[in-house]
């Protein structure tokens, strides 16, 4: 997410312009390149209903922000909240990684098709979007070279973080808006700062029901690489800055009435939290990621990324060696360009912060204090996650890569070309032999257990009147796989449900942060029975609390789909409200009589 320069000098030679260049075949096949690849990478679910990528409860949570989108535009409901969650009382949705951004627009095909195809689509549009723009604008505004611009643009969509990211958090990998954004910012025209300025605060509008936390990563990547680029070539900054600077203010004032209400409503709206229900340092990278091979790549394997990063999703560096080296002789090559050094110092600044507050190599801490702890406590910095910073990296090194190839193309000025055809023959085989590790593999994918028909089918709506929910078995709420979600995701939230995956406050007077509503004793209960297979001794003040637990809930029915210890979970159930039945895929305890 590193900010292109708006004019970069070599020596004597020329700023170079902003160009409008026709759209050809050849970047109609770039771009078909990329739809082409990123569906590759989604094979593993289209037509499957019964799978899910790895991470499957963030998929689930997607589902279900996708799907709530497509429901918010048809019934003109509030599209910053919902109690077709965590029943009764509902989620703030603003304060969660909703995606309206991409809920709303996808709306057709999720109804048309359902909430898993509305993910894969949004996954597709994600990486081939972001490598497209990032494309653009390296052709419009960087390069001469198609291919040099095809591969950079490559690079910036399909990273190992990019890909990491996708199958997971939609939010984190919609960076199509980015290079938009940050070709508005740096424009080289200083004419037209209305109109720029208010395309800019369209867009950053717009991206905040994207991913704030991208938002948040572009503010300080741009800023950060237009204070570098500034101590590079002040006589720029001060002929660059009135435009510039004009432009924000222009931006300002126009996404601040735009994104006053939503930002009110996620901070002091109801259900809203105060911090995070984690601690963001503990998140941070092993300082060996940078030189291994990430899961899903072609070497990649389970065993080492498990130990250089947090989580499978997390795997935000994962570079390989080869590209370091390639990065580090680009830089000194073109040392003398101000747009290299300053991409250079953003790059080393934010991989450096994702190494978090003590550094780690290879699994060991190293007892370095990191760069992180420095500023950790600051604002926005305070929530943003370490391991996450090598995403600006990523940028960073797409355009190193696509200026360099730009040097070695045929035509080039005699004082730019870096040698003749041998020399560029063994560059771009350099180049080739350190991307070829980080080839992407399609996004992994785990069995999912399938709606019960009795859900799918709706057989449930003789059971559960307006007013009242359906509890699934068992009603997780928290960081966890949730079958609430699941269902409703799939059926449309055609009926409310408890629980589900998504941060709140504690309680209606404790606004700090936590994953889910809090548990209540049924739900725990359960819980354990599904992670232990160990069916308790169920006695009568069990029964009263789940009495009391389905009041709560306001249920109607209570229904167990598949589940791996789904025996031992069901008997529990009996013993807590008495004999349920089979009912299509299902098994269903009508518990109205029970709750009045």
């Amino acid at each position: 997410m590193a900010a292109p320069a708006a004019t970069d000098t070599a020596g004597p030679a020329p700023a170079r312009r902003s160009r409008r260049l026709p759209v050809r075949a050849p970047d109609a096949l770039v771009v078909a390149g990329y739809l082409a690849l990123a569906v590759l990478l989604t094979v593993g679910q289209w037509g499957r209903p019964g799978r899910l990528f790895h991470q499957a409860g963030d998929q689930i949570l997607f589902e279900w922000m996708l799907a709530h989108a497509a429901r918010a535009v048809t019934g003109l409901e509030n599209p910053l909240y919902s109690t077709g969650l965590n029943a009764p009382d509902g989620v703030n949705l603003m304060a969660n990684t909703s995606v309206l951004g991409l809920g709303v627009p996808l709306t057709p095909v999720t109804l048309l098709f359902g909430s898993q195809v509305a993910f894969l689509v949004a996954v597709v549009c994600c990486l081939a979007g972001t490598a497209t723009a990032w494309y653009v604008l390296l052709r419009r505004r960087l390069v001469d070279s198609r291919a040099a611009a095809a591969v950079g643009g490559l690079f910036c969509g399909f990273a190992p973080g990019m890909v990491a990211q996708a199958g997971a958090h939609l939010h984190m990998a919609a960076q199509f808006l980015v290079p938009v954004i940050l070709a508005l910012v740096f424009h080289p025209d200083p004419r037209r700062v209305r109109r720029h300025g208010t395309l800019l605060g369209l867009l950053v509008a717009y991206q905040v029901f994207l991913g704030e936390e991208v938002l948040v990563f572009l503010v300080l990547a741009a800023g950060t690489f237009a204070l570098a680029y500034a101590a590079a070539d002040r006589g720029a900054a001060r002929r660059l800055a009135p435009a510039l600077l004009g432009r924000l203010g222009v931006g300002v004032a126009v996404a601040l009435p735009l994104l006053a209400y939503p930002l009110w409503f996620q901070f002091f709206g109801p259900g809203h939290y105060r911090g995070m229900p984690f601690h963001a340092y503990g998140y941070q990278l092993d300082a060996a990621s940078f030189t291994a091979s990430a899961r899903q790549t072609v070497l990649g394997d389970d065993h080492l990324p498990g130990l250089l990063a947090p989580n499978p999703t997390e795997e935000n560096s994962f570079f390989g060696p080869g590209l370091l080296v390639l990065a580090v002789v680009i830089v000194i090559w073109q040392w003398r360009r101000p747009l290299v050094r300053a991409l250079a110092v953003c790059g080393l600044l934010f991989a450096l912060l994702s190494l978090g507050g003590q550094v780690r190599l290879g699994g060991t801490h190293t007892g370095i204090p990191g760069p992180y702890r420095l500023v950790a406590e600051l604002p926005l910095l305070d929530h943003a996650v370490p391991a996450r910073f090598p995403l600006v990296c990523v940028p960073v090194l797409g355009i190193l890569l696509a200026l360099s190839l730009d040097r070695l193309r045929p035509d080039a000025a005699a004082g730019a070309r870096a040698g003749g055809v041998p020399v560029r023959l063994l560059w771009g085989g350099a180049v080739a032999a350190a991307l070829l590790p980080l080839i992407p593999t399609p996004i992994r994918t785990v069995p999912a257990w399938p709606v019960p028909a009795f859900v799918a089918e709706g057989g449930w709506r003789a059971h559960v009147p307006p007013g009242r929910t359906l509890v699934p078995v068992p009603p997780v709420t928290g960081a966890g796989v949730s079958p609430a979600m699941l269902w409703s995701a799939r059926t449309g939230l055609a009926f409310p449900a408890p629980g589900g995956y998504f941060i709140g406050p504690r309680a209606a007077d404790d606004p700090a942060a936590r994953w889910g509503a809090p548990d209540r004793p049924t739900a725990a209960l359960l819980r354990r029975v599904a992670e232990t297979g160990e069916v308790p001794v169920v006695t009568d003040r069990h029964r009263r609390q789940a009495v009391e637990d389905l009041r709560h809930w306001r249920a109607a029915v209570v229904v167990q789909g598949g589940l791996h210890h789904g025996d031992p979970v069901r008997r529990t159930v009996d013993a807590l409200l008495g004999p349920g039945r089979e009912v299509a895929g299902g098994h269903v305890w009508d518990v109205r009589p029970l709750v009045g």
